[in-house]
């Protein structure tokens, strides 16, 4: 053997090993971290306390949602938590589909409800920005328009920054699925599901890194005006807010219900949008690389998140390349028929059957398929090809904060 080889052989087993970890080792190893040590216990700063019941604004961001708007408020007005305390904003700037005189005509019959609207689309963040500037009470939730809080949600937010030194609390996001959805929903809603287990390990172990901005509450005196070309902005939010050693808590039992994707393409339109913004974050928050002063915070931004997005998915064709490089070495070597050929013969046939059914799963997404054999891989290769496309598009240059909508499915 070559000391080539062994290069090539050491640069494989530790690709694995990056994808292994990413995926599945960080679960396992803050598993055991959980049972054996936790590190989120804080006292709350006397500053910190709140009234038993607090006053509480929920901003709905909502551009051209007047579809949604009925439900939405409906919503809002069921949840369990007093109507007294809680107070509701829609944010509608830019909007032309009626959604101002609809919120309007409520007004005359609901106080609490207060509407910042415009004819200049400035953007999400732009609005959430002016927004916060209004905002008077102690605590501030953050929703979607198009989701469907469950009537407690509320109320078990709030009952998270009693327990401990949190700055925000983010709620689970679900995905309705719905009979046999296509391979991009199905797919979509295992991918939840699986990050709420692994939210809920990080909130145990110390904090979770990225909020929900499906759901997601912040005492409102953190809040720092987050840059208008912002992509994620429920991410940079809640991470700032852990840098200044808060908590960012998890509020599993509070969660907010959407549709998926209407189909692949606005699944990957989305995809493509949020590991675009993850690059900018990665970028913005580069000072969280540091272990030495931000100890546990890093190590779950690095496992849970720069792995995942900065990482993993350029590993993936590599490990496909250098299997091929390995074996040609070996034949180059007169090696062949040796159990180290058949060895390296046999994991690419394994990575090539995965890639076939994940090309599988992409040919049958759209007949409704339920067959997990197809789309486990396809929504993994999906997910992945999704932020080394975001990569070229922040490498471009040109990222603006304006919504870019995507269809859901009906």
């Amino acid at each position: 053997m070559t000391p080539l080889y062994y290069l090539t052989s050491f640069l494989f087993f530790f690709l694995s090993f990056l994808v292994f970890y990413t995926y599945l080792g960080y679960g396992i190893v803050t598993w055991v971290l959980v049972k054996v040590w936790s590190v989120n216990s804080g006292a709350i700063k006397p500053e910190d306390r709140l009234a038993s019941t607090p006053d509480i604004t929920m901003i709905v961001p909502a551009y051209n949602e007047l579809a949604y708007l009925p439900d939405k408020l409906q919503n809002c007005l069921d949840q369990d938590y007093p109507s007294e305390h809680l107070h509701l904003l829609f944010v509608i700037e830019g909007s032309t589909d009626g959604s101002a005189e609809y919120l309007e005509k409520q007004k005359a019959t609901l106080p609490n409800l207060s509407i910042i609207s415009g004819t200049q689309r400035l953007g999400k963040v732009a609005a959430m920005n002016q927004a916060m500037r209004q905002i008077k009470t102690p605590l501030t939730i953050f929703t979607d328009a198009n989701t469907h809080l469950n009537p407690e949600a509320v109320s078990r937010l709030v009952k998270r920054f009693e327990v401990a030194n949190v700055g925000a609390v983010t709620g689970e996001k679900r995905i309705s699925v719905q009979g046999q959805e296509a391979a991009a929903g199905s797919g979509e809603g295992l991918y939840w599901r699986y990050e709420s287990f692994l939210k809920k390990l990080d909130a145990q172990l110390h904090t979770i890194v990225g909020a929900a901005g499906e759901l997601f509450a912040i005492r409102t005196k953190l809040y720092e005006p987050v840059e208008t070309d912002t992509l994620l902005d429920d991410f940079v939010i809640s991470l700032r807010i852990a840098e200044r050693g808060y908590r960012v808590g998890y509020a599993p039992d509070a969660y907010a219900l959407e549709r998926p994707s209407h189909s692949v393409g606005e699944e990957m339109k989305r995809k493509v949008r949020i590991a675009a913004g993850g690059f900018q974050a990665i970028r913005r928050l580069a000072h969280l690389l540091n272990f030495f002063k931000y100890g546990w915070l890093s190590f779950q931004y690095v496992s849970h998140r720069v792995l995942r997005w900065a990482v993993t998915p350029f590993c993936l064709p590599l490990l496909f390349l250098l299997n091929i490089i390995m074996l040609v070495q070996l034949y180059q070597q007169s090696i062949s028929g040796s159990p180290t050929i058949t060895f390296w013969w046999g994991i690419l046939l394994l990575q090539t059957a995965f890639y076939l059914a994940a090309y599988i799963g992409y040919a049958l997404e759209n007949r409704q398929t339920r067959w997990k054999l197809t789309f486990v891989p396809f929504y993994f290769v999906f997910m992945n090809w999704c932020v080394l496309a975001g990569f070229a598009r922040f490498c471009k240059g040109n990222i603006s904060g304006i919504w870019e909508k995507s269809k859901r499915a009906i």
